[in-house]
């Protein structure tokens, strides 16, 4: 029977070559449903006979097919035109999958603003689900309320966060999208990147503004300002003296005035040392290179020890000069305590002045 409906249909298809051609694998099909059972779908295809939707599929994607009834119209995807049981094999999933990529696809190109559920959250941001596709809305594209601002970076306390919005819907656009990788990247944060930059036309670098700090992390302080716009003080902006935490500075909730210093894109970066006096202006009176002062040693990295010479005024004994008198960093100097030194050099313009210890002169 099967064979003498395949048979009619290649007879069909070759009466009709000029105006009907065979349905390719991966195209897209419209059709009717004819009947609907646990093993399979059959679908009216017209000219193209009868398409099939076997059990399998049907079984593992049960609620698709729940709201499915004969005499329905769908589209399906074509995955063999013609098998040995003489049906053209479909997929609804796979047409879904196609159909939502496509959808995804225009949505990017438009730029429109789509609502994703977010349905898992780990520490690099949120997993979310938009028109059945997993995507990733990474924590550096949440908007300026939703972005962790935790004390020290720490990445439990991230997740939790993060955690909060597992089940909500957040708006997003699409800024990232490859179906051959099955990649969906989202963005919050660019729903308001073309609205700051608008506010921020208003601005230009040297601007001084006034606003109340946001919230304090280890890497500065967000400062709010005009009511729509924020922006960051790093740490090395705060103060002239080296700091171990914004917090030294300043506080959430603080009063405070700030000078613009730079605006890329959307993203603003102030200065609070910037309005206060600069300690640095006075240097070039006060030290000559080859001059011997006395300084406090407050700071230890990996290229040498930080030495206060006077109030925000500081110099680097680079690491390379404890090795010429043949003892290390920590052995020669501790933390808290003064010494003599050597002026080697004085940038005063880049703030830099590089020091010697002063053996013969420590005691």
């Amino acid at each position: 029977m099967e064979k003498k409906k395949s048979q009619a249909m290649k007879d069909l298809l070759t009466k009709n070559a000029d105006t009907v051609r065979l349905p390719q694998a991966g195209e897209l099909i419209e059709g009717t449903i004819i009947k609907i059972s646990n093993n399979a779908l059959l679908v009216d295809l017209g000219p193209f006979g009868t398409g099939i939707v076997y059990g399998r599929e049907l079984r593992e994607n049960k609620d698709m097919v729940r709201e499915l009834k004969v005499g329905s119209k769908i589209s399906s995807l074509v995955i063999e035109p013609e098998n040995d049981d003489g049906y053209v094999e479909l997929s609804l999933k796979e047409a879904n999958l196609k159909t939502a990529w496509q959808t995804l696809k225009d949505k990017k190109e438009s730029q429109e603003i789509i609502s994703a559920k977010v349905i898992e959250a780990n520490r690099g941001g949120l997993m979310v689900n938009i028109c059945g596709i997993l995507g990733f809305l990474p924590v550096s594209q949440l908007s300026q309320e939703n972005y962790p601002r935790v004390e020290g970076g720490d990445k439990n306390k991230i997740l939790n966060h993060l955690n909060t919005f597992i089940n909500k819907e957040i708006r997003v656009k699409i800024i990232g999208l490859d179906q051959k990788s099955e990649k969906l990247i989202v963005s919050e944060k660019a729903l308001d990147e073309e609205k700051i930059k608008q506010n921020l036309k208003d601005y230009k670098k040297g601007d001084i503004v006034e606003g109340s700090v946001a919230s304090v992390v280890d890497f500065g302080a967000f400062v709010k300002f005009s009511d729509k716009l924020e922006g960051l003080v790093h740490i090395s902006e705060l103060d002239w003296r080296l700091l171990e935490h914004p917090n030294q500075v300043v506080k959430e909730g603080d009063k405070v005035k700030c000078q613009i210093v730079d605006i890329t894109d959307d993203h603003v970066s102030l200065s609070l040392k910037a309005l206060k006096e600069d300690p640095w202006k006075e240097v070039p009176n006060q030290f000559k290179i080859g001059q011997n002062i006395r300084g406090q040693v407050i700071k230890f990295n990996p290229f040498g020890a930080f030495v206060e010479v006077d109030k925000g005024i500081y110099g680097l004994s680079h690491i390379s000069e404890f090795s010429k008198i043949g003892q290390s960093m920590k052995e020669a100097v501790e933390l808290g305590k003064s010494y003599q030194f050597k002026i080697l050099t004085i940038e005063p313009k880049a703030h830099k002045m590089s020091l010697a210890l002063s053996v013969n002169k420590n005691k």
